[in-house]
């Protein structure tokens, strides 16, 4: 006895897929960045000190006087001698009048005419305490202004490229089925 038979064939449906991968990039940029630091304002002001000296005293010891002093010291040198020889005058002639004393004209010519002997002697000149001396102090004043530094900064855009992806399907194969009877 025959049985009947049924055969079925199928063949598979094959599909192929081409896939482009997307690609992304992006970059970012550095900040474009100045900065600048101005110098600081310095001021600097002073005053001078003054030192003041008088050797006047000092100047006269070496006989570097003035005009004025000069014609003083001299006025008085002039009073003194005009008074010492007044003075002599009538001494002399108080012993004029006394000439029973034993005073003679001999007398007063030779006391007029001896001079002692004058003294050698070494004289320093020139001392250092006749100085005056005066003195005002200075002064320095220092002034700083800081400057605050100039910053700019840019910020700058990020780069982007972007390419999408693909994906392409086709049939590389259909699918079938194929069914026979036998009997």
């Amino acid at each position: 006895m025959n049985i009947p038979q049924l055969q079925i064939q199928t063949t598979p449906a094959k599909i192929d897929m081409q896939v482009t991968e997307p690609v992304q990039e992006i970059q970012q940029p550095k900040a474009t960045l100045s900065i600048e630091q101005p110098a600081a304002i310095l001021e600097i002001s002073t005053t001078r000190p003054q030192l003041s000296l008088d050797t006047t005293e000092n100047r006269a010891d070496i006989d570097l006087k003035s005009v004025f002093r000069r014609t003083a010291e001299n006025a008085q040198y002039g009073m003194r001698k005009m008074q010492e020889g007044a003075a002599r005058r009538a001494q002399e002639g108080q012993q004029l009048m006394k000439i029973e004393n034993g005073s003679t004209i001999a007398d007063i010519v030779k006391q007029n005419t001896e001079k002692p002997m004058a003294e050698l002697q070494v004289k320093f000149v020139g001392d250092r305490t006749k100085i005056k001396m005066s003195f005002s102090e200075g002064s320095l004043d220092i002034n700083i202004t800081p400057q605050k530094p100039k910053i700019d900064a840019q910020i700058n855009k990020p780069i982007h490229n972007y390419t999408p992806g693909k994906v392409s399907v086709e049939m590389q194969q259909y699918g079938s089925i194929q069914i026979d009877w036998k009997v």
